[in-house]
Formats: C-alpha cells, sequence, structure tokens
C-alpha cells in the first residue's frame, strides 16, 4: 500500500478524496489546519472506510511543521496538494493573503519533497487559471488570459512554479488538475461540502437558503453575453473528481507518464448557468429557492467549461454524474447536516 499525504485533507475536495484513495487501496496521512474545515470530517471518513486517517493540525506556512510530516512517514510516495484558500471574493479584497498562504504552502510542500526524496506530486489547479477563454471548451492547450482574481493568479502562479521546478528536477513528477465546479456529496451523505467560513460557492448558497439558513441569495449578472445572461460553468460531482485524482496518482507512481509535468482539465465537459443550476436543484428536490438578481460580481469569469479528452485518454478517467445528481446528493447532504448541527 503505497502511502500519499493530502494536503487540506479535511476540506471538501480533500476528505472525499481520501475516501477514495482508501477505496483504493492507498495509505493516507492528511495536513489541515481547519482554517475553512472540521475536525469531525474525520470521523465521517471513518465511518465511510472503517480507516482512521492521522491528520496533522498544522499550517503548512510553518516549514517546520510541515517537514515533521516527512519525518514521521519516510514511506509517503506522493502528495496531492489541495490547501489553500479559495474564495474569490475574499481574495480581491485580500491578495497578500492569498499570496502569502497559497504560495507559501507550496513552496514549502516543495522544498519538503525535494529534502524528502517524495517524487509524485499533484496539484489543484483551478479552471480559473484560464482567466476569459477566447474559446470554448478550453482545452490543456488554451492560453492563461488575464487572471480575474488575486485567487485565480495563485494558481496560474502555483502551475508555473510546479514547471520550473520539474525542468530542474527531471526525477519529480508533477500533475496540475484544472478543475471546474466541484459540487455534491459523497451518496452516504456521511461527508460533503461543509465550509466553515460563508460559502461563496453556488451550490452550498443553494442548499443554505433551501435548508433555511439563508433567506434568500443573489445571482451575480444577468446581462452576460450567455444564453440566459447569467455565468456558465462546467459543475462536476466531488467524488467523480476524488477519483480523478486517485487516477492521477496511480499514473505516476506506476510510471506511466512519458513527460514529468503534465496538465489535465477535469469537467463534464457541458457549461451549466446559474440560473439552468437553479432550475436543476428545484426540479431534482421538487423545491423552491428564494434569490433575486442582481449587479455583477467582481472577479467572475463569465463562462468556461471543459474539454476533458485528455483525461479519459491518459488517464482512463470519465465523469459519471450530472447536475441532477449533485443537486440530490447536496440536497441530501445539507438535511443531514442540519440535523447534527
Amino acid at each position: 500500500m503505497a502511502k500519499i499525504l493530502v494536503t487540506g485533507g479535511c476540506g471538501y475536495i480533500g476528505s472525499h478524496t481520501l475516501v477514495d484513495l482508501i477505496d483504493n487501496g492507498f495509505e493516507v496521512v492528511s495536513a489541515d489546519n481547519h482554517y475553512n474545515s472540521a475536525p469531525s470530517v474525520l470521523d465521517g471518513i471513518e465511518e465511510i472506510t472503517q480507516k482512521r486517517v492521522k491528520n496533522y493540525t498544522i499550517n503548512l506556512c510553518d516549514l517546520e511543521a510541515t517537514r515533521q510530516i516527512f519525518i514521521d512517514h519516510p514511506d509517503i510516495v506522493g502528495v496531492i496538494h489541495f490547501a489553500a484558500l479559495k474564495a474569490v471574493g475574499e481574495s480581491v479584497e485580500k491578495p497578500l493573503l492569498y499570496f502569502q498562504n497559497n504560495l507559501g504552502s507550496l513552496l514549502n510542500v516543495l522544498a519538503c519533497m525535494k529534502e524528502f526524496e517524495v517524487k509524485n506530486l499533484i496539484f489543484s489547479s483551478s479552471c480559473s487559471a484560464y482567466g476569459n477563454a477566447d474559446e470554448l471548451p478550453v482545452t490543456e492547450e488554451t492560453p492563461f488570459k488575464e487572471a480575474e482574481s488575486p485567487y485565480a493568479r495563485t494558481k496560474q502562479m502555483g502551475e508555473y512554479i510546479l514547471q520550473d521546478f520539474a525542468k530542474k528536477y527531471t526525477d519529480f513528477n508533477c500533475i496540475s488538475l484544472r478543475y471546474f465546479n466541484p459540487a455534491g456529496a459523497h451518496e452516504s451523505a456521511i461527508i460533503g461540502e461543509s465550509p466553515t467560513n460563508n460559502a461563496s460557492n453556488l451550490v452550498p448558497v443553494i442548499t443554505g437558503t433551501a435548508i433555511g439558513n439563508r433567506k434568500s441569495f443573489t445571482v451575480f449578472g444577468t446581462d452576460y453575453e450567455t444564453r440566459d445572461g447569467s455565468c456558465i460553468r462546467d459543475y462536476i460531482h466531488v467524488m467523480d473528481l476524488a477519483n480523478a485524482h486517485t487516477k492521477a496518482m496511480e499514473f505516476v507512481v506506476n510510471g506511466k507518464n512519458e513527460k514529468n509535468s503534465e496538465v489535465f482539465n477535469l469537467g463534464i465537459g457541458a457549461g451549466v448557468s446559474v440560473l439552468e443550476a437553479i432550475n436543476a436543484f428545484e426540479k431534482v428536490n421538487d423545491l423552491k429557492l428564494n434569490y433575486e438578481l442582481g449587479p455583477r460580481r467582481a472577479g467572475d469569469v463569465i463562462a468556461i467549461y471543459a474539454n476533458y479528452t485528455k483525461a479519459a485518454k491518459l488517464l482512463d478517467w470519465q465523469p459519471k454524474r450530472n447536475i441532477d445528481d449533485i443537486m440530490r446528493t447536496a440536497w441530501e447532504w445539507e438535511k443531514v447536516r442540519n440535523v447534527v448541527v
């Protein structure tokens, strides 16, 4: 059983990836300081997998604390690096915080991987790195446009850092996964998206409104040049996304990669507008949502969705769930989460 360090392992995507890694025979260790996650997710992972995951409650911007993980686990063969701040709006208000945290933590992880000769890294990148692309769907060859937010710029810069690192250290394998809009929850409804800070992503905003934790929400922008005037995104189910990380790690650990630096898009390959996503939730769960139409929000890309042909070909990965599955599992999780709270 190969051992994988998952940074941000108690977060939304990290926790679901821990489950998928365990289900596929990996041993795992987590690092998460619970800035935007809860320690209780470890209980949920244990309930699903019957495995207790060791978590280091540290800030990865602390180099010595980060080194201790590698000292304690000399058998780590790869790292999946999720740990980062991710709110677009907050990044516009606090750009230095985002640069210090997102880039500082990545640099420390890389320094430790070099020191302890851990050769394989999967990097949590984002479709936001593309900016407002000229053509859709975007492919891995689509050039980066101007970043629309400091958060997006940290993802661009993170990828450039990894490219330069891989050029220098040719025995190091790096995969950047540019994913689109993760949503939904584990089918068991035992774990799901559970931000401790105010949610800004559409699906938890929708479910939070439906459960009554929000009186209403705002659709930011209805005058974009899209089919209904609202922004278009590619929503991917979190368990499909988690499985892609497992397959990417298997890809490099088993030496199937021809290049030591690769990029993959992860989405379902179709765009869904904000208003269409709202309608899907209402239809699947037979509920009406209270929302209002508002002005555009700073930092939002107009429309973006994926071409994932490369991941299908090289990683043997395919998304298995659609927007209806996302909205159904997200709502089931929201109901369970609020009963527990």
